[in-house]
């Protein structure tokens, strides 16, 4: 199979193509020999003399070196990854989503600096502000995902980063990412993107304002919830320092997780369609529940962030959030212990469905929870994470969880 320039091609023809270098899926005499990238297990690279060891290439995927650099496994994935998203120039591959996020944070910042965090952020980002960036001499201060004056008037001469997340994975708000970002941009600042929500197939984050976009490839791109990873794509200005402190930070990703990341990604498309079209379904169910306050789905319209979300976004995912009418944590208790279809695990983006409760309210700090327009007693949450199971049996399958939960509300 000759190769192809695939940036003009639909989703799905570039998902199949992308990160399939000829020299990467076969050999000198027979290049293009396989479909896959084979799984490279090397730690050490070897040069073919002294002269080569000499003139070492220079630091880039494609250029063999030392294990720790990758190999054809990783370099396909990067590849195929920095395809994705509009404006890149390169991504680099962190062991987690987390390690990406941490990543990208101790590349912009230094001790003294302060870093904004939106208040819905995911909370082991909320534990880095006050944990490891403390400990570096990072202050992290949080704001309000709705208030864009709050957020400008928070900026201070020693502001130097914003971390957002587009939606917030727990209460799914959406925030004015390009407004966010100009006044961030104006100020001088670095914007990091947690984008693992849509990905770039939903929402080009670059292209949308952000310096950095961020994924947990343990989401979507892998799918098969059996690998973890995380990715960091960026610009020319953002790129190469995102790899030297990588490099620097001894980060390296498994091949083997990296052909399976690669694997998922071949079919993200259709599993991103399918769940999105079942998650709709399920939040336009939830909606008219007399048990159910509030969904929050910004694909829902009506739902906070759907303005934003239809301006900004052209796909969604499988996971929203919705608060029950009152109740108390032992009711919703027996409403996840009473789905069948249903894991109660805190991942998401996976083949299979999942429930976890949803208990924002001793995390946030700059904005409230409840939401504004639900009542003091409408705190409980449920989040879900739609897999690829049939949707009436996801719907029957809540229907039995929310008898469980009106028998004890």
């Amino acid at each position: 199979m000759a190769e192809h320039d695939s940036k003009n091609h639909g989703t799905g023809t570039r998902l199949v193509g992308i990160g399939r270098r000829a020299e990467w899926t076969g050999t000198a005499e027979h290049p293009g020999a396989v479909v896959n990238p084979p799984v490279y297990r090397a730690s050490t690279h070897l040069y073919p003399d002294m002269a080569a060891l000499r003139d070492h290439p220079a630091n880039e995927d494609g250029k063999f070196y030392y294990g720790r650099r990758g190999a054809p496994t990783q370099w396909a994935l990067a590849e195929a990854l920095t395809a994705l998203e509009p404006g890149a120039e390169g991504t680099v591959l962190y062991p987690s989503g987390v390690a990406a996020i941490m990543g990208a944070l101790l590349t912009v910042l230094r001790p003294g600096d302060v870093l904004m965090m939106i208040d819905n952020a995911y909370e082991p980002s909320r534990a880095m502000g006050r944990g490891l960036l403390r400990d570096f001499g990072i202050e992290t201060r949080w704001f309000d995902p709705a208030d864009v004056e709050g957020f400008a008037a928070a900026i201070c001469d020693r502001t130097k980063a914003v971390l957002l997340e587009v939606p917030g994975s727990l209460t799914i708000e959406v925030c004015d990412v390009p407004t966010l970002s100009a006044i961030a941009k104006a100020r001088g600042l670095t914007v990091v993107l947690d984008n693992t929500w849509a990905s770039p197939l939903g929402f080009p984050a670059l292209a949308r304002g952000a310096d950095i976009a961020i994924m947990s490839l343990t989401k979507h791109v892998g799918g098969h919830s059996d690998a973890m990873m995380g990715s960091a794509s960026a610009g020319p200005e953002w790129y190469r320092k995102l790899r030297i402190r990588a490099q620097g930070l001894g980060n390296v990703v498994s091949p083997d997780d990296a052909a399976l990341m690669l694997r998922g990604l071949r079919t993200m498309g259709l599993r991103l369609a399918q769940e999105t079209a079942s998650a709709l379904a399920l939040a336009e169910w939830l909606e008219a529940r007399p048990e159910v306050a509030k969904v929050l789905c910004p694909m829902l319209p009506g739902s906070p962030g759907h303005a934003l979300w239809t301006r900004d976004f052209s796909g969604g995912c499988g996971l929203f959030s919705f608060v029950l009418k009152g109740g108390t944590s032992a009711a919703r208790d027996a409403l996840i212990d009473g789905l069948s279809l249903f894991g109660i695990g805190y991942s998401w983006g996976g083949f299979e469905s999942l429930a976890t409760p949803v208990d924002p309210a001793p995390i946030r700090t700059a904005s409230p929870w409840p939401l504004p327009g639900l009542d003091a007693g409408d705190r409980f949450g449920v989040r879900l994470s739609i897999g690829l199971e049939d949707t009436a049996d996801l719907i029957a399958d809540l229907e039995r969880g929310l008898a469980a939960w009106s028998a004890m509300a």
